[in-house]
């Protein structure tokens, strides 16, 4: 058990949150190695250690996008978190990202996030990642969540529970045989064309609900869609992310999940697509995807 007090809901000092929220990251926070560097009031200076499960392409060494989108996912709730007083649980509405450059191989991500305005029920935050100096933006976010979503508080005590290990399958002739983080979270192509990624520990958000990670269903959205819109343009380069939405409809349940994608416009350089991501009922999506690709010339 950590030895952070109970509080039964009654408001905690701000060096308590702050404590908490280092000691109490969700499960893949903690997997992944995520760590938070320094805290205000409703800020959060925030760090990824790269890692070889983080790549997205092998050829090129680029993180995975979906990697930079639950980083900001899990730091903007973090800066959320800090402009509370540890006393309600958050959970995210929707979160948007911005792609401006790929995340140089082998560097370290870094984030800072702000939480600037909040209401009695919604949080707005604004969140920025990068490498070398926060004004050279790896991406940048905007997200809203909400306060008070259930009655689990994650910054309360808890059981203590294992760590999982963000390994990567061998799978040399699959789909994803180039991309580790896909690898990562188990994601494959289902019988119908859908792409499927398999309930594990390491991909939960809340683990007392438990949820899935919010970041990770980006993730898995933003993988459907460059996986889905190649093979339905017939090309063998991925489309480059410029920009995607993210809108949670119900909580990612520890089940397995399920997503598609259709173009909804397509340019010659540009194509604009929609994706969602359901569990065991097709017509009840658990969130869904509007974004931009850019597409690329192959080589």
């Amino acid at each position: 058990m950590s030895e952070i007090s109970t509080y039964d809901g009654q408001p905690l000092p701000f060096e308590q949150v702050a404590k908490a929220i280092a000691e109490r990251r969700s499960t893949y926070g903690r997997a992944s190695g995520l760590r938070i560097d320094r805290a205000e009031r409703g800020e959060a200076w925030t760090s990824l250690p790269y890692q070889f499960v983080f790549i997205g392409d092998m050829e090129s060494g680029v993180i995975h996008g979906g990697v930079v989108t639950a980083m900001l996912d899990e730091s903007c709730g973090m800066a959320v978190q800090l402009a509370l007083d540890g006393s309600r649980s958050i959970a995210t509405l929707d979160l948007r990202i911005d792609y401006q450059k790929p995340a140089k191989p082998g560097v370290d991500i870094k984030a800072h996030s702000i939480c600037y305005h909040v209401t009695r029920s919604i949080a707005f935050v604004r969140s920025t990642a990068y490498q070398e100096t926060e004004d050279d933006p790896v991406a940048t976010a905007a997200a809203c969540f909400m306060v008070g979503a259930n009655r689990t508080n994650m910054l309360q005590d808890r059981e203590a529970y294992e760590v999982p290990v963000l390994d990567v399958p061998e799978d040399d002739a699959g789909p994803f045989a180039r991309s580790p983080f896909a690898r990562c979270l188990g994601i494959r192509v289902a019988e119908d064309g859908a792409l499927y990624m398999p309930f594990s520990p390491k991909i939960i958000g809340n683990p007392i609900l438990p949820a899935i990670h919010g970041g990770i269903t980006g993730a898995f959205l933003e993988t459907t869609a460059m996986v889905g819109l190649a093979r339905e343009l017939g090309t063998s380069t991925p489309p480059k992310p410029i920009g995607l939405t993210i809108n949670y409809l119900r909580s990612g349940r520890a089940l397995d999940s399920f997503a598609n994608v259709s173009i909804v416009r397509q340019g010659q350089r540009i194509v604009a697509f929609q994706a969602q991501a359901w569990q065991d009922d097709a017509t009840k999506p658990i969130a869904t995807a509007f974004g931009h690709f850019k597409l690329r010339q192959a080589d």
